[in-house]
């Protein structure tokens, strides 16, 4: 199996190098990971590409290379210029954070997935939750590091099955808890914590300027039962399939009557 692996962390990231491991046992003895990930830190990039600038390559070693420009950026790069052939399946993580409800809508690591999607590739995006029951662990990626070859293996045996033309892809989220804490596997729905999932807040600095910093709610909220960060936060791991297609599908047949 050849896989490409990527992130929105960083080529220097831990959870990259986690993830390297578990693809590399995962493509076997004669399979191929390649790794194209960003230079620098994309963390909240979501889906962007850079359509209106070029963006640099840059070889580490063998079938390594950093791009100066976001997940989805480095996605393209893997398959249009980087590997020879397509890969089997692309690898979007292992995030540190959770992409769990409206977090995916921001997410570089779910944007790199999506563009494989879109792409024809299977692909998965994983990220680890944090709390206080690993994040002060010794290895904080403890979790997805021990059950992240069988849920890939899980989603690579569901499939990816397209709907409206749309590929599918899967999102991951490990509980924030001690490998042996994991409860098991759960296929939810993405959830939502509430509305305001980000808020922005003014600092002058001493020199007059205005500055803006963003901040998140706290990660700690549930959100509706058998949603994603709920089941995270009962120490299940979430797998949600997911498409690229924004239709609010719901809404079509009261649109039309409206129209008409």
């Amino acid at each position: 199996m050849r896989i490409l692996i990527t992130n929105d962390d960083g080529i220097m990231a831990p959870g990259l190098a986690v993830l390297e491991e578990i693809a590399t046992k995962l493509a076997g003895a004669k399979g191929e990971v390649w790794t194209v990930a960003p230079q620098f830190e994309q963390s909240g990039v979501g889906h962007c590409i850079s359509y209106t600038k070029p963006v640099l390559v840059h070889k580490f070693e063998n079938r390594k290379y950093a791009v100066e420009g976001s997940p989805a950026d480095c996605v393209l790069t893997g398959l249009y210029d980087v590997l020879a052939d397509p890969p089997d399946l692309i690898l979007s993580g292992i995030n540190k954070g959770n992409n769990s409800a409206e977090n995916t809508v921001y997410s570089g690591t779910i944007g790199a997935a999506m563009e494989g999607a879109l792409a024809g590739i299977p692909a998965i995006a994983l990220s680890q939750f944090y709390g206080p029951k690993n994040s002060n662990l010794k290895d904080t990626f403890e979790a997805s590091r021990v059950h992240g070859l069988k849920t890939i293996k899980a989603c690579l045996k569901a499939g990816f099955k397209r709907s409206q033309n749309y590929a599918l892809f899967y999102n991951v989220n490990f509980p924030p808890v001690p490998a042996e804490s994991v409860l098991g596997l759960k296929s939810v729905a993405q959830g939502y914590r509430g509305d305001g999932a980000f808020k922005a807040q003014a600092t002058n600095a001493p020199n007059g300027r205005k500055f803006i910093f963003v901040h998140g709610r706290p990660q700690q909220d549930p959100t509706q039962p058998e949603t994603d960060a709920a089941v995270n936060l009962a120490g299940y791991v979430s797998i949600t399939p997911m498409r690229a297609d924004l239709t609010a599908h719901d809404q079509l047949a009261s649109l039309d009557a409206v129209l008409e």
